[in-house]
């Protein structure tokens, strides 16, 4: 759509909120980061700047708002088979499948939002997460309570290990990784590390249940 085209509306609330998140997702699926402008996203929605400058000051904090927008549209499912290293590469092949067609948009048209952001790629999840639990950190946690590993000896590099491999091979590749990629991440690389100190390295630790 062009985003000259559209007519002005009357909405309200959730209902213009979410109208001008999926015209700034557009914006930016289009013409990427940095031909973004407020105009532009205001046009498409068919309104004016200052209803977006009050809700998001910068183009920075309007974009970042329009990519979680667009995240909690599709959400992965919390899985819950009973144990660490099935609910793992479960959580890995729903990331995979549907985070996958963004990277490559994240660090190619969108690039410029890594830039402005502090820390770089990390820096940049850290505002997209925003200090919530990640259902990682939900999936280590249950498996804790049953006895799979100790959460608290955990190492915090090691409990996001299997999303920052997943998130490298999304990097390099550009596309999704192979099925094969993501059961070794969790059976040859997190699980030894993870379940060696706690009560998993004497008792059950998931890794039981591989076929």
């Amino acid at each position: 759509m062009d985003s000259k085209s559209a007519t002005p509306q009357r909405r309200r609330g959730e209902a213009l909120e979410r109208a001008l998140l999926d015209a700034a997702w557009a914006e930016l699926d289009a013409n990427g980061y940095s031909d973004l402008t407020m105009e532009a996203v205001a046009a498409r929605a068919g309104t004016s700047r200052p209803v977006l400058s009050r809700r998001w000051p910068t183009r920075s904090d309007l974009a970042l708002a329009a990519i979680r927008h667009h995240f909690d549209a599709d959400p992965i499912d919390l899985p819950d088979h009973g144990n660490l290293r099935d609910d793992l590469i479960d959580y890995l092949r729903q990331a995979n499948e549907r985070r996958s067609q963004l990277v490559g948009p994240l660090m190619l048209r969108f690039s410029g939002i890594v830039s402005d952001s502090d820390g770089g790629l990390a820096g940049l999840r850290e505002q997209l997460i925003g200090g919530r639990p990640t259902m990682l950190d939900t999936i280590l946690d249950r498996a804790a309570a049953r006895g799979e590993l100790d959460r608290a000896a955990l190492p915090p590099i090691v409990a996001q290990l299997p999303f920052t491999l997943l998130r490298h091979e999304l990097l390099m590749r550009m596309a999704p990784a192979d099925d094969a990629t993501i059961v070794a991440i969790v059976d040859e690389v997190f699980l030894p590390l993870a379940t060696r100190r706690g009560p998993a390295a004497s008792g059950h630790s998931g890794v039981d249940s591989r076929p």
